[in-house]
């Protein structure tokens, strides 16, 4: 039988130990402080100005603690290494230092963490959009602790350039390339506005340039019309209105007897080279 006295003076003790301690954890902006001892987990909010980083804290109150500086790497090495690690491919900032990033190894982590999904890394402190990094795995959330080197270096540049291209995630191609590649690159394009509509018209427009001779520059999108900037192949630059429906001309910006509205993209294109 246990005897309710020596239970409550052992919490008394430990309470009082963990007042007196300061201890190393990680801390998200917003977020809360987390100490183990004797078994027990504790959950403290941050006291005073906003913190985002790595530090050695002290409990104020059993519910409050304060930062008492900011952990240096050795520290962070040490708490790192002895929690299992995960390679992952960032693919867009959430806020602050977390990331949105997705499993290297679909199979690795259906073993370990028994489901695939995007996860949210914490403390991202070196690394852009699609670089594969390692991150630590505390059981409630993972944190940065390196780039990967291991990692092809090729991959990451040729991603964020096709994100910036309109590139398509089956278009994509390129030595190295996975299936997990290609699901982070299609998580980086859902959360881009307009991203498909855009895209596919200036795909459109670029395609049907190329094949008359023409490079497209860029072009302004209204309601039913484009206006469409490009140069012919000696470089001469021309601006001209074209209806998104059937890529007539609605302004050819030369004389075409009244017969612009005959005429199309492609045709004009010709016309002008």
């Amino acid at each position: 039988m246990v005897n309710i006295h020596q239970l409550l003076n052992h919490l008394i003790d430990t309470e009082q130990e963990l007042c007196e301690s300061d201890f190393l954890a990680p801390c998200v902006r917003q977020g809360c402080l987390r100490a183990r001892m004797n078994g027990r987990v504790y959950t403290f909010n941050l006291k005073g100005w906003p913190f985002e980083g790595w530090g050695v804290f002290r409990p104020a109150t059993f519910e409050t603690a304060t930062l008492v500086m900011a952990a240096n790497s050795p520290q962070v090495e040490q708490y790192l290494t002895s929690l299992p690690a995960f390679r992952l491919r960032l693919v867009y900032r959430l806020q602050n230092r977390s990331w949105l990033a997705y499993p290297s190894n679909e199979a690795d982590a259906r073993r370990r963490l028994g489901q695939v999904k995007p996860l949210v890394v914490h403390l991202v402190s070196d690394g852009v959009a699609f670089d594969q990094i390692i991150a630590r795995w505390d059981g409630n959330a993972f944190w940065f602790e390196q780039l990967d080197r291991q990692a092809n270096v090729e991959i990451a540049p040729y991603l964020r350039q096709s994100l910036t291209d309109g590139i398509w995630p089956d278009q994509l191609c390129t030595k190295g390339l996975t299936l997990e590649t290609r699901t982070a690159y299609s998580l980086a394009i859902q959360q881009i506005p307009d991203f498909a509509t855009e895209k596919q018209d200036e795909h459109r427009l670029h395609k049907v340039l190329k094949t008359g001779g023409g490079h497209w520059q860029h072009f302004q999108n209204q309601a039913d019309v484009w206006t469409v900037h490009w140069t012919t192949a000696d470089g001469e630059y021309h601006t001209n209105d074209i209806a998104k429906n059937d890529l007539t001309v609605m302004s050819a910006g030369i004389c075409l007897s009244d017969r612009d509205r005959n005429v199309d993209l492609p045709s004009l294109v010709n016309v002008m080279t």
